[in-house]
Formats: C-alpha cells, sequence, structure tokens
C-alpha cells in the first residue's frame, strides 16, 4: 500500500492524539459489517500501528497490551466483552472524526477489515510489535505487557518504507 493512500500530506502536525481508541472502535463497527470484540481489538492495533509509522504520533492514547489472542486495548476490550465472539452492535448515531481521521480508518478497513478475527490474530502473532512484548511468555499463557507505541511505531514506519 502506497502512503499517499493513507492521506499523509493531509495529517496534522501536533504531536496530541487525534482521537480516543473508544471513538475510534465506534467508527470501525460503524463502518464495517460484521466485527467481533476480537476483531476490533487487531482492528485498533492496525489503526494505530499504521498511525504511528506514517505520522509518528499515535491516534488514541491508550495502551496496547499483548494478550494471548494478539494485541489488545483492555479497556475497549472490557466495554464490548459481554458480545463475546458475536457482532458487536452500538448505537447507530454516527461518530464525530475528521476527514483525516475518517480516511485512516476507512483505509485499515479496506486493507484489514475483510480478514477473518482469527486471520488478524495469526497475523498480529507474527510481528514484532507483539513478539517483543511477549518474550519470555509461552504459548497460550496470560500477559498484560503494553506494546510499546516506539515498538510500533518502528516497525510500522518499516513497513510504510518497504
Amino acid at each position: 500500500m502506497e502512503p499517499s493512500e493513507w492521506g499523509v500530506a493531509n495529517m496534522p502536525t501536533s504531536t496530541q492524539t487525534i482521537s480516543s481508541a473508544q471513538v475510534v472502535s465506534k467508527f470501525l463497527i460503524q463502518n464495517s459489517e460484521r466485527v467481533s470484540n476480537l476483531k476490533l481489538q487487531k482492528l485498533l492495533y492496525y489503526a494505530q500501528g499504521w498511525h504511528l509509522g506514517l505520522y509518528s504520533k499515535p491516534l488514541f492514547d491508550e495502551p496496547i497490551e499483548a494478550w494471548r489472542h494478539g494485541p489488545v486495548v483492555p479497556r475497549i476490550f472490557r466495554l464490548y466483552r459481554d458480545f463475546k465472539w458475536s457482532p458487536i452492535q452500538v448505537e447507530t448515531t454516527p461518530v464525530d472524526v475528521s476527514s483525516s481521521v475518517s480516511k485512516h480508518l476507512k483505509t485499515i478497513l479496506k486493507v484489514y477489515g475483510q480478514w477473518t478475527a482469527a486471520q488478524l490474530e495469526t497475523q498480529s502473532h507474527t510481528e514484532s510489535p507483539w513478539i517483543e512484548a511477549r518474550q519470555g511468555y509461552p504459548d497460550g499463557a496470560s500477559c498484560r505487557t503494553v506494546i510499546t507505541q516506539e515498538s510500533m511505531q518502528h516497525y510500522f514506519c518499516k513497513l510504510a518504507n518497504a
């Protein structure tokens, strides 16, 4: 994917975060057909990772942890945990995000939205931010280690420049 598709030139230049994980989550859910909590967590990881890699700033402040089934934003996981493996249902009031954030998130959905939750989980398990955060933990072990923004920025910046 070319950086021009992400709208790099249109992003604001401040170092503040652009949104919150809850707003990003609602946008992703409202603009997808069927999103379980597991899939949502991976979409949040890719939205944050690519935002850090392309713009050198976080999309949201909430930490992402390296859980056994892949990257998770704990606060958002808890918010939607009652849906278990079912598609998440949220209010239909459109989420208010900037046009640059909307474009970024729609690109994330274009690239990753077609993947199943299991495919996204498998993919995230091959990537260095998750692997580094889980270092020392056996497969399947519980882990709450934060995947650093620095590791995501480094990894996704390399992908963007490949």
